[in-house]
């Protein structure tokens, strides 16, 4: 069995790049492009110039200029060392070594210095003929196979441009890519040095060959190497395990003779996924991975309540699921579903995009306090979106989803409360439209009614926008940028009470006394009092607020909050039963009796019916 090992050895530029010519340096394709702008490029020119001059002051020979870190997997089938951080620095030293040995052979009656320094740069750049001693300059040491991003489909390989310059010291005339533009930088830099700093230009080549150190670390094992790059990394900039992924199928791709047309609409489809999935998560396409992971672990049965990282969940079944043919349209069909939720925004064909209820109760979940609740909804999505019923099963889904939810974390207020019973939902989604979820006997019980008297505070939301959605009257979505107003205040005046003050404290953080409430009305409304709040409350476009607004009451006491909480817990009780029985009458399954239905059988018992 193989073990990883771990070399760190610090050397000089020369040495580093000259290793390329036993073992080539290759830039792997899921690497970003080469990005390095003007401001880079002068910074490390005029440190490495400074640090000359520094060293010629000193009259130190050896004093050393660090580079920093260079982390390489070194490929042993492929005799490569892949760079995993440093690609940059590298990238630029090449093309400064080029824009020196450009200069420098310029003109053909050259002095002993630059026939030397030529001499010395030439094994940095390109592989030598062993029986001539002459260079082959079509073959350079250093290969980027990163994926163009391009953002059209027009067949621009900067990877060839790289070449082209190592090859030639020569740049396409309006060239505009970083290569072309970085290398005619660098050359402006050194013939501008040369003209004004000529006795001190081949101590600056000598200082960049001998005495610029950079620190190579290299492993055996490409995890251990990445791992490596993710802990050093500090620039805000790691490679994601979509960037790793992206190349994996594309190589797997031209593997397997996919024409070069498609190979081209895979990276365009891939940059305009990746563009839109940033618009809507925080972390990208790589958000889009994981909720595709837990997708395709509920097809798979896989029920596991600890999972691997993205990367290796992939890895483990050799990456065989993102060769998928439909993967790219299946991680389309993802963003849109949160382009819906997150950023509002309707899909044309699809009736659930534009469905009051439906947008309501998503709102209502997008509260939760945790992800759990998004991979069983993302799987019903995928799975039935195409489904003949789906609007109506989606919804009472929901529904259904949200009352288990939110009773299970009212009984065991605990973030890991959920995760085995949603993951063995995951798969019964896979298997059945409508999925069999546990008896809820809690809902009808005493001790769930008291519970929701001062809910668990990571619930709250969730309730009060179940309130707010049950208002017949609220046609539009709750702003995003809500609050929880207390209708009596948090901070009062000591003077205005007539009461206990650790009664009032309690009453004040009843679910009877929490409304929801636009952000900038309630900064307007502040901690004043029920009668003079009643104006901002008017001016709400939250139904229920403009209810409060209506209100006879001038005043709002304890009594008043003792009143509400039994008329929102009822609301509540009722609401979340109305659903588990709309869900069990589809299923053709026993229902609950709701509030309605025993009242009509009291009438009956009265007149002696039954």
């Amino acid at each position: 069995m193989d073990t990883t090992e771990i070399s760190v050895n610090k050397k000089s530029v020369k040495d580093l790049l000259s290793s390329g010519s036993t073992s080539k340096f290759v830039i792997p394709d899921y690497q970003r492009p080469y990005n390095w702008s003007d401001d880079e490029i002068n910074t490390l020119f005029e440190d490495l110039w400074e640090a000359t001059l520094d060293s010629i002051t000193n009259q130190s020979s050896n004093k050393t200029f660090f580079l920093g870190s260079i982390v390489t997997f070194y490929n042993k089938e492929k005799n490569e060392q892949e760079i995993i951080d440093g690609q940059q620095r590298i990238t630029t030293l090449f093309l400064l070594l080029r824009a020196i040995y450009t200069d420098l052979s310029k003109n053909e009656q050259r002095n002993e210095k630059e026939e030397n320094f030529i001499n010395e740069i030439s094994p940095c750049l390109w592989m030598k003929d062993k029986y001539t001693n002459n260079y082959f300059k079509d073959q350079i040491l250093i290969d980027s196979k990163i994926i163009e991003n391009t953002e059209d489909k027009e067949n621009i390989n900067q990877n060839e441009v790289l070449k082209e310059i190592l090859e030639t010291g020569k740049v396409k005339e309006g060239a505009t890519d970083n290569y072309s533009k970085n290398y005619l930088k660098l050359k402006e830099l050194f013939e501008e040095k040369s003209k004004n700093e000529a006795i001190k230009i081949f101590d600056f080549i000598y200082y960049i060959l001998n005495n610029a150190i950079l620190l190579p670390i290299t492993t055996n094992d490409e995890e251990t190497a990445l791992t490596i790059f993710s802990t050093l990394n500090d620039r805000g900039l790691p490679l994601s395990d979509a960037d790793i992924f992206k190349a994996k199928i594309y190589n797997h791709f031209s593997r397997n003779g996919v024409s070069d047309e498609k190979l081209k609409q895979f990276v365009y489809d891939w940059k305009k996924l990746e563009i839109s999935s940033k618009e809507v998560f925080k972390e990208g396409m790589q958000q889009l991975f994981y909720y595709y992971m837990f997708y395709l672990r509920a097809i798979k049965k896989d029920d596991k309540t600890t999972t691997s990282g993205l990367r290796n969940y992939f890895k483990e079944e050799k990456f065989e699921s993102l060769f998928d043919e439909e993967l790219i349209t299946k991680l389309e069909k993802i963003l849109n579903f949160w382009l819906v939720v997150n950023n509002r925004i309707s899909l044309e064909g699809e009736e659930w995009s534009n469905d009051k209820k439906i947008l309501q109760i998503l709102d209502c979940l997008k509260n939760y306090p945790n992800e759990f609740w998004k991979y069983p909804v993302i799987t019903y999505y995928l799975t039935y979106k195409e489904s003949e019923n789906f609007k109506v099963n989606f919804l009472v889904f929901l529904r259904r989803f949200y009352t288990f939810l939110i009773v299970k974390y009212i009984q065991m207020p605990s973030i890991n409360a959920v995760k085995a019973d949603i993951l063995k939902l995951n798969i019964k989604i896979i298997e059945n439209q409508l999925p069999k979820f546990d008896k809820l006997d809690y809902i009808e019980s005493e001790e769930f009614k008291k519970a929701l008297i001062t809910p668990h505070y990571k619930t709250i939301r969730m309730l009060l926008l179940l309130l707010a959605y049950n208002n017949e009257n609220q046609e539009d979505l709750l702003p995003h940028k809500w609050e929880i107003e207390h209708i009596f205040p948090q901070s009062w005046n000591d003077n205005y009470i007539n009461m206990p003050i650790e009664t009032l404290k309690e009453k004040v953080e009843h679910l009877g006394n929490k409304i929801p409430f636009e952000k900038k009305l309630n900064i307007k409304a502040s901690n004043g009092y029920f009668g003079k709040k009643k104006k901002e409350y008017a001016e709400s476009k939250i139904e229920v607020v403009k209810t409060m607004a209506e209100s006879s009451f001038e005043d709002w006491a304890t009594n008043n909050i003792e009143a509400r909480d039994k008329e929102v817990i009822d609301e509540i009780q009722d609401t979340l039963k109305n659903w588990v029985n709309d869900y069990d009458k589809i299923n053709n399954k026993e229902v609950l009796p709701t509030k309605e239905d025993l009242k009509k059988i009291e009438e009956f018992r009265k007149k002696g019916f039954i």
